[in-house]
């Protein structure tokens, strides 16, 4: 089986969420289910149809995450070092077209979120970045037409 590379807490969230679903999300699905059947005929019966998808969802994602987690190779960047970009890095980035900075983490596929700056060592920007270091410039395919980087800082932290 194929490891996934991962940040020590993108396997924690991973964690965190598998321990939820089983300890609050599977009783509480289960207790519905009870409460749904209690109102008997269950072919008209919504509430029951709808916690028994609920129910679907929980143990889907279950066997994901636990499949996730068993095949995940934890990655710590505060050990790595070096002035050019691997998985782990932070790395600090200007469009050369608008002047807009931005940062981002290069983190493993499921541990990617936008929002918090961490993107996944698949996207187009991170394969484009992997081996270049500060000073470099990137070319990056873009929807609306390739986009220019340059690279102003690597951290490991």
């Amino acid at each position: 089986m194929q490891k996934s590379p991962m940040t020590a807490q993108g396997l924690k969230r991973l964690e965190d969420e598998l321990r939820q679903l089983k300890s609050e999300e599977r009783p509480a699905v289960i207790r519905a289910i009870a409460e749904a059947r209690s109102h008997g005929d269950l072919s008209e019966n919504a509430e029951y149809h709808a916690a028994r998808e609920r129910q679907s969802f929980i143990e889907g994602r279950v066997l994901e995450l636990e499949s996730l987690i068993s095949t995940a190779e934890v990655i710590d960047p505060t050990t790595l070092s070096g002035s050019r970009i691997q998985f782990g890095a932070t790395v600090e980035l200007v469009d050369e077209e608008t002047d807009k900075e931005s940062t981002y983490q290069i983190v493993g596929a499921h541990e990617a979120d936008i929002k918090q700056h961490r993107i996944s060592i698949s996207s187009p920007l991170a394969k484009a970045l992997i081996g270049k270091e500060a000073g470099d410039s990137v070319s990056v395919p873009a929807p609306g037409g390739d986009r220019t980087y340059e690279v102003l800082k690597v951290i490991y932290r």
